[in-house]
Parts: C-alpha cells; sequence; structure tokens
C-alpha cells in the first residue's frame, strides 16, 4: 500500500485543530501533527504576501488521499488551501503498518502505546 505526508496550511490553530480532528475522527488520515507559527512569503492576487500561518503535516494512504484532499477542499477557510502530498518512499514498517491499520477500520491494536 502506498502512503503519503500532506502538508496543508492553515490560517490557526483552531482551524486546524477542527479539521485534524475531522480527519482522524472519520478514518481518512492516520496523525495530524499541527506545527504553530511559521511564516509565510507568498505571491497572492498578483502582491507578494506575508502572514503567520500554521503548518498540518498529514499521515494517510493513498487510498484516502482524494477524499483527503475533497475534504480540505470543502471546509478550508482559504480560497485555494494547499493541499500537497508527497508519497512516502522510506519509513519504519511498524509505523506504516499502524498508519493502515488505523484508516483501514482493522480490529487490530494500535500499534502506537
Amino acid at each position: 500500500m502506498t502512503n503519503y505526508i500532506f502538508y496543508v496550511t492553515v490560517p490557526n490553530f483552531e482551524e486546524g485543530k477542527k479539521i485534524a480532528k475531522l480527519l482522524v475522527e472519520r478514518k481518512v488520515v492516520a496523525c495530524v501533527n499541527i506545527i504553530k507559527d511559521i511564516y509565510s512569503v507568498y505571491r497572492w492576487k498578483d502582491k507578494i504576501e506575508e502572514n503567520n500561518e500554521v503548518l498540518l503535516i498529514i499521515k494517510t494512504s493513498g487510498s484516502k488521499s482524494e477524499q483527503l484532499i475533497k475534504i480540505i477542499n470543502e471546509i478550508h477557510s482559504y480560497e485555494i488551501p494547499e493541499c500537497v502530498g508527497v508519497k512516502i518512499e522510506k519509513g519504519s514498517k511498524i509505523y506504516i503498518d499502524w498508519i493502515n491499520n488505523v484508516i483501514s477500520n482493522s480490529s487490530k491494536p494500535s500499534l502506537i502505546k
């Protein structure tokens, strides 16, 4: 099974927490790390913008990635939300198995203590 890490920026911690909880509750993702206080510089509507943002690092499977993108596009407050996925090429087998077990609705116990 192919797994991905998605990067999603949000305007604040509260929106990040709301998105993270929804994705985990729906078993679309196994885990979301929320990193506060990143600083972004980007071009928007032909102007250079600078803002504080929050970064979500999201772990999911390839089979759930389209559902993840759809949900982000539906509930995110940005007009064009960042939602970029990177294939996991290498990783701890026990951690990758945990991602897949969490997402697959498996009855297997969690591998994380």
